[in-house]
């Protein structure tokens, strides 16, 4: 079982901010919509978890060229191969999560 942390839970919350300006609080970008919110909160998500490499997740490689590979969050959960660059994520098409809630 994982454990949550405050330091954790705070860290997380922190690059959400520095990430997405309608998070932090007396910003001109303030979200008056949740739609808004939402969308760009996903899109916060959708950046992070593909295109940011993340230093702790880098991996060891050795080969004489480089010493290591990086890693973005994405890549660790084994939900894809590479780092996406935002053009690529731009370009791929995503069906809407719909959800039926009667």
């Amino acid at each position: 079982m994982l454990e949550e942390h405050t330091a954790h839970v705070e860290r997380t919350h922190l690059t959400s901010r520095q990430m997405n300006g309608r998070l932090v609080r007396k910003a001109l970008s303030f979200s008056k919509d949740v739609e808004m919110l939402k969308a760009a909160c996903t899109w916060e998500d959708w950046i992070y978890n593909l295109t940011r490499p993340v230093r702790t997740l880098r991996i060891e490689v050795n080969d004489g060229v480089k010493r290591w590979q990086p890693c973005s969050p994405a890549m660790a959960a084994g939900l894809t191969d590479h780092i996406w660059t935002v053009k690529e994520l731009l370009m791929r098409v995503v069906a809407p999560n719909i959800v039926n809630t009667s």
